[in-house]
């Protein structure tokens, strides 16, 4: 019976997909209540995720590991997107700038100790992060261009994949792909685990920023009581 693992990956992640879903960050995100000093600390974040995460597919490709060698797609790649946003939002010494924050350090350590030791569990980072990115980026880049008040693409080049024509199309062929590799049910078993490691180490990236999101709604409803306040002692003083 042959492998259907990009299946395994999908049904076998949902719980852990609907949990991130439900974080106060992704939440707040979806509500269309994003702040730009927590969004781009997240690309910052997601910079240096998928700088280790596309360096090390890049090196172990060149190296001819036949499995990680099938997912390398160019077309995929996000670091020139994340690079063009970070100069947008930080200015020309962004890299000077952005730091990973310890929970995404701990993922980029996680990534590079998967290349090193166990390669193929690295499926399980590639599909949850850019599957995700591929079937919500339009939705999520929306909500932030209208949240951000941002014209054009500006600082949204993260959503944007100008390599490929034909999302469903292009998933399909990614789908095939997972399902045409040489791995036993327990490599599947274990690739669909670290996809499920995978949503919690970005989950855990979402709960540090929770406390920069929270900060910020909570001046918002200051700024708007305090606004309350003041127009109903103008109305008193009126009378």
């Amino acid at each position: 019976m042959a492998l259907e693992l990009a299946a395994e990956l999908r049904e076998g992640t949902k719980t852990a997909h609907t949990m991130a879903e439900n974080t106060g960050f992704v939440s707040c995100f979806l509500k269309g209540v994003v702040d730009k000093k927590s969004y781009r600390m997240l690309l910052a974040d997601l910079y240096f995720v998928y700088s280790a995460m596309e360096e090390e597919i890049k090196r172990l490709s060149e190296q001819g590991n036949v499995i990680i060698r099938s997912v390398n797609f160019p077309e995929l790649d996000r670091v020139q997107a994340l690079e063009e946003d970070l100069l947008f939002f930080f200015g020309t010494n962004w890299l000077e700038e952005v730091r990973p924050s310890p929970s995404a350090e701990v993922y980029v350590q996680r990534i590079r100790y998967l290349a090193s030791q166990s390669p193929e569990l690295l499926l399980g980072h590639h599909y949850t992060r850019y599957m995700g990115d591929l079937s919500g980026g339009q939705i999520l880049k929306n909500i932030a261009k209208k949240a951000m008040n941002l014209h054009e693409n500006n600082g949204l080049s993260f959503y944007n994949f100008p390599l490929i024509d034909d999302e469903k199309l292009f998933k399909s062929k990614y789908s095939k792909t997972l399902n045409s590799l040489a791995l036993s049910q327990e490599d599947a078993d274990r690739i669909v685990a670290e996809a499920n490691d995978a949503f919690g180490y970005n989950m855990n990236i979402f709960k540090e920023l929770e406390g920069n999101l929270i900060a910020v709604i909570g001046k918002l409803l200051f700024g708007m009581l305090t606004n309350s306040k003041r127009q109903g002692s103008t109305e008193s003083n009126a009378h």
